[in-house]
Parts: C-alpha cells; structure tokens; sequence
C-alpha cells in the first residue's frame, strides 16, 4: 500500500518561538544543541498521530480539589480553543497541565522552594477537548516563585501545558500567564520570544463572562498548533512529567 499523500506543515516564522540557547535564560545553555539542528522532511510519521483516547487517559477537568479537601487560592476557571495552522479546531486532543499552588510551590520532590505545600492540591490534571476544539477546567491561580536565574529572579504566574494535536510534529509544551502581571517584563522565559506580537498570545485574558458567581474568575487561552500564528513552545525537550518543576529550576 503506498503512503497517502502528504501536506507538510508551515514552518514557523522567524521571531515567534525562542531560541534554543538565550543568554538571559541560563540553564538553556546545558540543554540547548550544539551543532546547527538538520532539517529532516515530514513524514507521515510527523504527520499524523500518535492519538490519545480519552477512555484510556481519564481526564480531571477540575483540580482545585482532591478527596480529601478543597485548595486553597483564588479558585479560576480557564477556557479556550485548540485550532491548527488553518484556524480549523483540533477535536478530541489531551491537554495535559501541572503548576505551582497558590504560594508558588510544586507538589514535586524536587521543589525544596521555603514555601508551604497544600495537601489538597496535586498541580496536575488532564483535559481534552471536545469535537470543536474548545477546552475548560478549573483550578486555583498558581503563585509566583524565585528561580535563581539572576539576581532576584521570581517567575511568574504560569500553568504549564502539554498537547499532541493531530500529529508529532505539533507537539506543543507551552505556558499560560496571566493579564496584568508585573513580572512578566522581569522574566527570561516568556522575553526569549523576540516578536512581543507572539509573546501576547502566552497570556490569558480575564474574562468577565467566564467567571462564575461567587465562584471562580475566569480566563480565556486559545492555543494555536504550528504555522505563521502558533503559540510559542518551550525548548525543554524533557517529558512533561518527567521533572515538571526542576524544568524552571535548573540553576539551583
């Protein structure tokens, strides 16, 4: 059987994602390649898949609680949709999420961070989004952290994110941050960006419409897999789960 016929996708534009090595970020200089990378043509195995079912990878759409107890922080609702480089949405793809709690610390054993752990929060969860692309959960806003990036470096509040879309080559591990907040102009990660027009669409916007009564605000983030408006991804190659806070913290 011969292969189908294959549309490769966009390439990205010059000035919309980070470089692998940035002198302001310092632990990209441990990580990033140190030889020109080599341009390999798509395949179908870039090109489609892998896909991941939801009846296999159960979803937990709200992680501002477990079991035992709700979180504490200001409760947040977030809301968006996956589209691809054509503006078509994305149907049926897993979303994968971990943060900070409320006081900026990680459930994680690598986070030694002198802040308090909440044992009603895991900081992770999984979501998928439904036959329009659209996606939503519910969790507590995250705090900030210092990071030993430089002098008095503290992150920013940020949701880390981990998509597949329709195939390998639109991998995304991204961040959300947040409107308003006075760290972002201090941060090394989100000004790797050069293009600030592709460094905006890192940021939710508060949406009066989402939040819910006496409940919870609410956020817009719509993220957009490949071509000439594609969210900005992080260069750490590293699994998602595989140290979700030492990613941040590669200076300790």
């Amino acid at each position: 059987m011969s292969a189908p016929n294959l549309t490769p996708f966009r390439p990205e534009i010059a000035g919309t994602q980070p470089d692998y090595a940035a002198n302001i970020y310092g632990s990209t200089a441990l990580r990033a390649p140190r030889h020109a990378p080599v341009r390999i043509a798509q395949s179908i195995t870039e090109t489609t898949g892998p896909q991941f079912r939801q009846d296999r990878y159960p979803g937990n759409p709200d992680i501002s609680k477990v079991p035992t107890g709700e979180a504490q922080g200001q409760r947040i609702v977030v809301e968006g949709h996956v589209r691809d480089e054509d503006g078509k949405p994305v149907p049926h793809t897993m979303i994968e999420l971990w943060q900070a709690n409320s006081c900026g610390r990680y459930h994680h054993e690598g986070d030694q961070h002198d802040a308090p752990l909440d044992q009603h929060f895991q900081g992770s969860g999984r979501v998928f989004t439904n036959a329009e692309g659209k996606y939503r959960y519910t969790t507590i806003k995250p705090g900030a952290y210092p990071w030993r990036n430089h002098h008095n470096a503290w992150r920013p509040n940020h949701i880390h994110y981990s998509l597949f879309g329709p195939g390998f080559a639109t991998r995304l591990i991204t961040q959300m941050y947040f409107e308003g907040d006075p760290l972002l102009k201090y941060d090394p990660i989100y000004n790797c960006i050069p293009d600030e027009a592709a460094r905006t669409r890192l940021v939710a916007s508060f949406e009066l419409g989402l939040t819910e009564p006496e409940w919870a605000l609410g956020y817009r983030f719509d993220i957009i897999l490949r071509g000439r408006s594609a969210t900005p991804f992080e260069n750490d190659q590293t699994p998602a789960h595989a140290h979700a806070h030492a990613h941040d913290h590669g200076n300790h």
